[in-house]
């Protein structure tokens, strides 16, 4: 792969096991949309991101020549997805899920963002997952500025939620989940810095933090883990997850946690990259539905 750039354009050449499609329509990410001419406008941090892809080219648009860093790592660009791919087709389902997810790549994510954005998700559709994130943004994020004639405002610091009313957050529909958020934000505070070693620690150590929250489940901790504490040994099980494996692995009566556990021994290290394999796998075929 080669990176250049060009005018407010990174372009990465040759890039391989990269689909944004895959990347940004397998569950991992809530503030990427696709624009009507098949490219992704996004937030990372305080930057508003097109993505556009032909073939094997990325382009990246509206940044600088200091974004490579940034880039690089938010893509995950210095992983070798091949090798991954290897280690987890292990049988005739996963290598079709593997073919069909090619381009699967799991975004490192800024875990405070993470949280509340999966805490969001519990019991919910994605676009009204979007649509309180969104919400939340404009209300209590900074405006970061107008693209494609819509306005971008960054995800909201845990300050500034620790310091809303609930009825505020409320008024962003995140409903139930509104007193979780600002408590979570408060908590945050105080305990920022535990928050940020978690990807440093074992996924047990994690796992047991992050359920100490209200509002963050067995399911909601593993997508935190994995979508922004690299703790690729987690295997998140949600409705699409429990689909394929209770049609393609396990018996229909099997338990999410049990589902986990059999996923996990199953892909050990990687168990994590072959969540995101057959998640898109099953929506988009439409698997146990």
């Amino acid at each position: 792969m080669n990176i250049d750039y060009k005018k407010n354009k990174l372009i990465l050449s040759d890039v391989r096991d990269f689909n944004i499609k895959h990347i940004f329509e397998c569950g991992q990410c809530f503030r990427w949309n696709r624009e009507e001419d098949g490219t992704y406008t996004g937030v990372i941090q305080n930057k508003v991101i097109n993505v556009k892809q032909n073939d094997s080219d990325v382009i990246i648009n509206n940044v600088t020549e200091s974004d490579i860093d940034l880039i690089e790592e938010y893509f995950d660009l210095k992983t070798d997805y091949a090798e991954i791919k290897k280690r987890v087709d292990t049988d005739e389902i996963m290598s079709e899920a593997i073919k069909f997810g090619y381009g699967i790549r799991i975004l490192n994510q800024d875990e405070w963002e993470t949280m509340v954005s999966f805490m969001i998700s519990a019991n919910n559709r994605i676009p009204m997952i979007k649509k309180v994130i969104e919400n939340l943004s404009a209300a209590f994020g900074n405006y970061i500025g107008n693209y494609r004639g819509r306005d971008y405002f960054s995800f909201p610091d845990a300050e500034k939620l620790s310091k809303a009313k609930v009825e505020k957050i409320q008024e962003c529909k995140a409903g139930f989940r509104s007193p979780r958020i600002k408590e979570a934000a408060e908590r945050f505070l105080k305990e920022r810095d535990i928050v940020y070693n978690i990807k440093n620690t074992s996924y047990d150590d994690g796992l047991a933090y992050l359920k100490t929250y209200a509002g963050i489940g067995d399911k909601v901790a593993n997508c935190v883990l994995l979508f922004s504490m690299r703790q690729f040994d987690t295997f998140p099980v949600d409705v699409w997850v429990r689909r394929v494996m209770q049609t393609l692995y396990v018996d229909k009566t099997t338990k999410d946690v049990d589902i986990r556990k059999f996923a996990e021994n199953k892909f050990g290290e990687f168990s994590g990259y072959a969540q995101q394999y057959l998640f898109f796998y099953a929506r988009e075929n439409g698997i146990g539905k």
